[in-house]
Parts: structure tokens; C-alpha cells; sequence
């Protein structure tokens, strides 16, 4: 069983940064690939970044390609997204997850049932 607990979300200015943790305990965190996902009201949950267990690769999303930053410390077992430049359309509850089906792989995962485990989410809300 895999525990994840995000934090760093808040009220920020648009323009400004916000840098979001993914902590997680349980399994074995340094084996897995990680994403961010966010999900605005009244709209589905959205692929927002990934990294793969190694933190050798990283994919994200268009809307948030040259803003966002999204790195790992397996000795911590922690996973963070860097947001940069932030825009009111980025407000959402941003939720990270372990996709823990392939351990040590360097596949690309961003779809959300491709994953197994999520954390509660943190609230970033961004003003303009």
C-alpha cells in the first residue's frame, strides 16, 4: 500500500510561482513512476506532468510545457512540481499519483487510470 500526501498548494498571484510536494510512504516509491494531475470544478481530472522512477524522464502538458518544472528525491521519497509563471487557468486541486503496475520502467503514463494510488490533493488558486 502506497500513501501519498501533497502539499505546497495556496493563493498566489498570477505570475507567480508555487513549488507543490508529493510525499509518499509505503511500497517501494523509488521503483515508480509519478504524476501530476489537476482538476478544475466541473471539469475532469487533467494530466498536468510525469516523471519515471529514475527521473531520467519527464513528459508534460501543453499548457504547462516551459513553466512547469517536475523532479524527484527517491532518498526522500518525495516527487515535486515546480510552477513557474502561473495563470489563473491553472487553478484546481492538484492531485499526485504512483503508477506502480510496472516497477522500473521508463514508460510515459498519463492517463489517470493508468495509475494506482492518489494522494488527497492541494488546492492552488491562482489570481489575477
Amino acid at each position: 500500500q502506497v500513501q501519498l500526501v501533497e502539499s505546497g498548494g495556496g493563493l498566489v498571484q498570477a505570475g507567480g510561482s508555487l513549488r507543490l510536494s508529493c510525499a509518499a510512504s509505503g511500497g517501494t516509491f523509488s521503483r515508480y513512476n509519478v504524476g501530476w494531475f489537476h482538476q478544475a470544478p466541473g471539469k475532469e481530472r487533467e494530466f498536468v506532468a510525469t516523471i519515471s522512477w529514475s527521473g531520467a524522464t519527464t513528459y508534460y502538458a501543453g499548457s504547462v510545457k516551459g513553466r512547469f518544472t517536475i523532479s524527484r528525491d527517491n532518498a526522500k521519497n518525495t516527487v515535486y512540481l515546480q510552477m513557474n509563471s502561473l495563470k489563473p487557468e491553472d487553478t484546481a486541486v492538484y492531485y499526485c499519483a504512483a503508477e506502480t503496475r510496472t516497477p522500473g520502467s521508463a514508460g510515459i503514463y498519463y492517463r489517470p487510470y493508468e495509475y494506482h494510488y492518489w494522494g488527497q490533493g492541494t488546492q492552488v488558486t491562482v489570481s489575477s
